[in-house]
């Protein structure tokens, strides 16, 4: 079996991140994945063999769209999850704008903002589609994430790779 279907098996077997997916999914937001810390962990915690549980640290909702790219429109989503399903720590981002932080030309779309995240094992995201399938988003691949491997983004290297340290 490939990694991209146990990754789909991984999050669409466990019920509470079914209903992370399926809220999220819910929002109905353009280019929006979920991704860093709630697909890594899921693998991570697989390949170690530890129980499945809620995530740990927040919930990394990110999204692309030109035409609302205020961080006030994210508190929003914020707080529209955190009434669905309160417990979880939500960050929404919408990455038209996250290009500002990282002093780089205005990504494209949301896998163009993934491409600029520290770790290659981190930038991978994950949403449903239309029909209950489980779509993945891996810039850099998934050798990586299953390989237990922290490795720099190529953005991370050189002046930038103190940060992907921390």
């Amino acid at each position: 079996m490939n990694q991209i279907a146990i990754l789909k098996i991984l999050l669409l077997s466990d019920p509470s991140e079914r209903q992370i997916l399926e809220t999220v999914a819910a929002l109905d937001l353009p280019d929006c994945w979920i991704g860093a810390g709630f697909v890594r962990d899921t693998v991570w915690d697989h390949l170690h063999g530890y129980d499945v549980i809620e995530p740990n640290g927040d919930v990394d909702v990110i999204w692309h769209t030109v035409t609302s790219s205020g961080s006030e429109t994210d508190r929003n989503f914020e707080q529209q999850l955190s009434a669905t399903m309160p417990g979880l720590l939500w960050s929404v981002k919408n990455q038209a704008r996250m290009h500002l932080r990282n002093n780089d030309a205005p990504y494209v779309s949301a896998a163009e903002a993934m491409r600029h995240w520290p770790e290659t094992a981190t930038a991978v995201a994950a949403r449903l589609d239309n029909f209950g399938d489980v779509e993945i988003n891996a810039p850099f691949g998934l050798e990586d994430l299953f390989a237990l491997v922290l490795r720099a983004t190529p953005e991370f290297t050189a002046d930038r790779f103190s940060i992907f340290l921390e």
